[in-house]
């Protein structure tokens, strides 16, 4: 082969060479963009499987009920943690009877809690006895905790002695009127502040609540007067059917507390273990004040207040209510049904369970037995509100300290038309 001859051959080797490195780098190129898209794919899996893996909220737990690696979970034996479970259960399994006797007619209108059993159940086994509870209307785990389910019951049954406050329990009668009872919480906590009684009030409420006078009012108070306060703000997305986007313009709830002079945090309230350590230590802030976490070493606790008084804290539980506001509502109006899937995957019960089955603390055996309580709990409460007998003088009770002389009338007639005709007395004439 001539000079001339082997140049070009030379040239053809050099331009092949440099087509398989041109193709190799493009095909390095090409796999570091498909690992770029899968890294992107699983993150938007990871974010889709867990509607708050985006949101910075406290969680002990994740989706699979596995501790988080950097997450401390709370120091209590294993009778304690089984008592949460315990109490998820009962509290769900009452939503589900609830929900069947007001299709039954047995009770009235109810207000269902699956999917937020979490943070009522958490935070309330987070507070001492001797700690009140002021509640709206579906903060069932926080009575069921309180062992206080049959005493309950009878006001959705329409009795009134279901909405009785319960001394011997601490807790005030169920609430409405939205955000109405925040400043009577208030006014609990501020009285236990000047008595020197080493007690707290834990206030829930939903986030349609923030939007009421009565919630501004209260926390304006609790933070000017230190109050013992601890303000639940059980945030599940939806008020009635307006959804958190137009409930408030502010990026959270927790935030809200700024204004007010004191701590506002947010928590993942489908994680029980979450909602009892961050109610644990907003008990103890708002019992002695100071700073609890051991910041910055700023004796007032970071928001000029003595260290030793009490201060309120807003706890904010991100959530999800999986069914309907109440059993006159139907959510398919105006939310998605396939919005709720990846909030079940945060089932506290199921959360819960994996936790105490991973670390060795229950087992199917022990599952089933707290089921098999569960039943005869909520039965037992069943029985009990039903068994009560409303007398008709009872129509007249709790309205007023003394009768006026109309309403007194309207009684004396009723009772001797009872008197004469029995049952008939309440029959309408065709």
């Amino acid at each position: 082969m001539n000079e001339n001859g082997a140049d070009g051959a030379d040239r053809a080797d050099a331009a092949d060479r440099a087509d398989a490195a041109d193709r190799a780098e493009a095909v390095d190129r090409a796999e570091a963009v498909d690992r770029t898209d899968a890294a992107d794919r699983a993150d938007t899996d990871d974010a889709a499987a867990d509607p708050l893996a985006d949101e910075d909220v406290y969680r002990v737990l994740g989706p699979d009920g596995s501790p988080l690696p950097d997450a401390t979970v709370p120091d209590l034996s294993d009778e304690e943690f089984r008592a949460i479970y315990r109490d998820l259960v009962v509290t769900r399994r009452f939503d589900e009877r609830a929900v069947s006797l007001q299709r039954q007619g047995r009770i009235g209108t109810y207000a269902p809690c699956a999917g937020q059993e979490g943070s009522a159940v958490g935070s309330t086994h987070a507070l001492a006895d001797r700690d009140l509870i002021s509640y709206q209307y579906r903060e069932h785990g926080a009575v069921v905790v309180r062992d206080l389910l049959a005493e309950y019951l009878p006001y959705w049954m329409g009795h009134e002695s279901g909405t009785e406050a319960i001394a011997e329990g601490n807790v005030f009668p169920l609430n409405i009127g939205i955000a109405a009872h925040l400043p009577h919480a208030v006014g609990a906590a501020w009285a236990f502040d000047h008595r020197d009684e080493d007690r707290v009030v834990a206030c829930h409420f939903g986030d349609g609540a923030t939007s009421e006078g009565d919630f501004h009012e209260a926390m304006n108070f609790a933070g000017v007067f230190d109050t013992p306060t601890l303000f639940c703000c059980h945030n599940n997305g939806w008020a009635i059917s307006i959804p958190r986007e137009r409930q408030t313009a502010s990026d959270t709830f927790a935030q809200k507390a700024t204004a007010y002079g004191f701590e506002g945090v947010r928590v993942d309230g489908m994680d029980p273990l979450a909602s009892y350590a961050v109610t644990r230590e907003a008990a103890e802030r708002a019992r002695s004040g100071g700073d609890e976490s051991g910041g910055d070493g700023d004796e007032s606790g970071g928001d000029g207040s003595d260290g030793d008084d009490p201060r309120p804290v807003l706890i904010e539980f991100v959530e999800y209510r999986f069914g309907a506001h109440t059993t006159a509502d139907d959510p398919t109006a105006y939310r998605d049904p396939d919005d709720v899937d990846p909030w079940r995957a945060l089932d506290p019960l199921d959360r819960m369970e994996a936790f105490l089955r991973e670390t060795g603390r229950i087992d199917d055996e022990g599952v089933a037995a707290i089921r098999e309580e569960a039943d005869d709990v909520v039965a037992d409460a069943i029985d009990f509100a039903e068994s009560i007998e409303a007398e008709p003088s009872e129509v007249f009770e709790d309205a007023y300290a003394e009768l006026p002389p109309e309403v007194r009338r309207q009684r004396d007639e009723l009772l001797a038309a009872v008197e004469k005709h029995g049952e008939g007395a309440f029959r309408r004439e065709e």
